[in-house]
């Protein structure tokens, strides 16, 4: 074989190695910075979540407090009547 044959294999074997170690370490970029995307969407649908609930609380501690309110109305204009 000649010289140049031989040159020209090396070369395209530290072309193709080159390239694939390149396309896996670039893909072990990708798929880490899917994971921490990934926890931060968890992150923000747990905050979404918990704001749901404290907006629903809120609305039923709203409530109780014009029930409360009602019943305290009542008791005054009773209070005010008898």
């Amino acid at each position: 074989m000649s010289t140049e044959v031989i040159i020209a294999l090396f070369s395209l074997a530290g072309t193709l190695l080159g390239t694939f170690g390149g396309i896996i370490a670039a893909n072990k970029l990708t798929n880490y910075r899917i994971g921490q995307l990934e926890q931060k969407v968890d992150k923000h649908n747990s905050v979404i979540d918990r704001t749901y609930k404290l907006e629903k609380d809120v609305g039923l501690i709203l409530e109780k407090i014009t029930v409360a309110n009602n019943r305290i109305d009542d008791l005054e204009e009773v209070k005010h009547n008898g």
